[in-house]
C-alpha cells in the first residue's frame, strides 16, 4: 500500500468505483452519522453495490467468494473516510461467510434473491436458550451489543440448547423483522454503529436455519468449500476488526500531518520543523505503517498459509498487536496542540474510533499473547 502520508486530506481517490463512491458518501456522512449514532440509508445502499455484504457469499449464490487481503483493504479504505461505516461492512461480510455453513436450503432462503442481504450477528458471548420443537426449534433471549443490526435483514444469534447435558450451542438465522430491537448503544466510538440490543421471544427457527457454533467456528474444509470458508473463526476474526482501526489511523495521520506542514498562522513557520513535531511524524508514521504490514500479512496467511494452531495463534497475536499500535500512534497525534480543544472534529473522531476498535475483546494483547504462547510451547513440544 502507498505511504500514508503523502495522501492530501481532502484527496479521495483518482479513480472512481462502487467502492469509492461508497466511501465518498460515507464520508459527507460522517460527522453526521457520528452525531446522530446513525448510518444514512443511502449509505448502506452504497456499501452494498460495493458489494461489501456478498464479499464472502458463494459464488453459486452470486457472491464474491472473495479473499481477506481484498477485505482488509476494501475496509481500511472506508475507514478513511468513515469508520463507523467501515465497521458495519467489515460484518456484513464476515456475517455472509459464516451464512455458508447453513445447510443449502437455509442459505437459498438468505440469498435467494440477492447475495448482498445484511446480516448481523452476536455470536460471542452466547445468551438465551433454545428448545427443541417438533418442526425445529424455540428461541428465546436477550443479546448485546449487535453492531450493525439497524439495517440488517437477517440476524445470527449464538444461544445454549435448552435441556441439554453440557454446552450445546447452536447459531440461529432469524429475519430481522421477526426481532425487537431496542436502541441501546451509546458508546465512545463507533458511535454510528447501532450496536444496539435484540430480543428474540418465542421466535420458532426451522432446522435449516441453524447449526452447530463449533462448527461454524472451526471452518473445517469440505468438498466445494473456497479457501475463505475452511477458515477457522479465529484466523481472521481480528484481521477484519482490526482493518477500521488500520484505515482511521491513516486518516488521523493525515489529518495531523496537513496540519503540521500547514504554517502557523502567528509566525508562518511549518510546525513540523520543530523537533518534537518531527519526532511525532517520524514515530507515528512508522507505527501505523508497521501495523499495516503485520495486518497484510496476517491477511495473506488467512488466505493461503497452512492452517496450523500457531498460525492461528500468529494472526491472532499480530492483530492484537497491530491494534494497539494504531491507539498508540493515533493517541500520539493527540497529545498537545490544539487538537484536544475540537471534540467534534474528524481528527477527534478518528481517535475515539481507533481506541474503540482497540479495546474489542477480540483485540486485546493478553489474550492473544496467552493463546500464542500456549500455541508456540505446543509446537516445540
Amino acid at each position: 500500500m502507498s505511504s500514508t502520508v503523502s495522501v492530501p486530506v481532502d484527496d479521495l481517490t483518482a479513480v472512481t468505483t462502487p467502492l469509492t463512491d461508497a466511501a465518498a458518501l460515507a464520508r459527507a456522512d460522517a460527522a453526521r452519522a457520528d452525531a446522530e449514532q446513525r448510518l444514512d440509508p443511502a449509505t448502506v445502499e452504497a456499501l452494498c453495490r460495493a458489494g461489501l455484504p456478498a464479499h464472502f457469499v458463494p459464488a453459486r449464490w452470486g457472491g464474491a467468494e472473495s479473499t481477506f487481503a481484498q477485505l482488509l483493504s476494501d475496509v481500511a479504505l472506508l475507514a478513511e473516510h468513515c469508520p463507523s461505516a467501515a465497521w458495519c461492512a467489515a460484518l456484513w461480510a464476515a456475517h455472509g461467510r459464516f451464512c455458508a455453513y447453513l445447510p443449502e436450503a437455509g442459505q437459498q432462503e438468505i440469498w435467494r434473491h440477492s447475495p448482498r442481504t445484511r446480516i448481523a450477528a452476536a455470536i460471542a458471548p452466547p445468551s438465551g436458550t433454545a428448545r427443541r420443537t417438533a418442526s425445529g426449534w424455540t428461541l428465546d433471549g436477550t443479546w448485546q451489543p449487535v453492531s450493525a443490526v439497524t439495517h440488517a435483514e437477517w440476524v445470527l444469534l449464538a444461544a445454549a440448547e435448552a435441556d441439554t447435558a453440557g454446552p450445546a450451542l447452536r447459531v440461529f438465522a432469524v429475519p430481522a423483522d421477526r426481532l425487537v430491537i431496542e436502541e441501546t448503544w451509546d458508546a465512545v466510538g463507533l458511535r454510528a454503529t447501532a450496536g444496539h440490543t435484540v430480543l428474540a421471544r418465542d421466535v420458532h427457527v426451522p432446522d435449516h436455519l441453524t447449526l452447530d457454533l463449533a462448527e461454524m467456528l472451526a471452518g473445517r474444509s469440505a468438498p466445494g468449500r473456497s479457501r475463505s470458508h475452511a477458515a477457522p473463526a479465529q484466523l481472521a476474526g481480528g484481521l477484519m476488526f482490526c482493518a477500521t482501526a488500520y484505515g482511521a489511523a491513516r486518516r488521523a495521520l493525515q489529518l495531523w500531518t496537513h496540519w503540521a506542514v500547514t504554517p502557523s498562522g502567528s509566525t508562518g513557520r511549518v510546525r513540523a520543523a520543530a523537533p518534537a513535531l518531527a519526532t511525532t511524524l517520524a514515530t507515528a508514521s512508522a507505527r501505523i505503517e508497521a501495523a499495516g504490514l503485520l495486518l497484510e500479512r496476517a491477511a495473506r496467511r488467512a488466505d493461503a498459509g497452512t492452517v496450523t494452531g500457531v498460525l492461528v495463534a500468529s494472526n491472532q497475536r499480530d492483530a492484537a498487536v497491530a491494534a494497539q499500535m494504531l491507539a498508540d500512534a493515533v493517541g500520539e497525534l493527540m497529545r498537545g496542540g490544539s487538537h484536544m480543544l475540537d471534540a467534534r472534529g474528524e481528527l477527534h473522531r478518528m481517535w475515539r474510533d481507533v481506541h474503540t476498535v482497540a479495546a474489542h475483546a477480540v483485540l486485546r494483547v493478553e489474550g492473544a499473547a496467552t493463546a500464542f504462547a500456549a500455541a508456540a510451547t505446543d509446537g516445540e513440544r
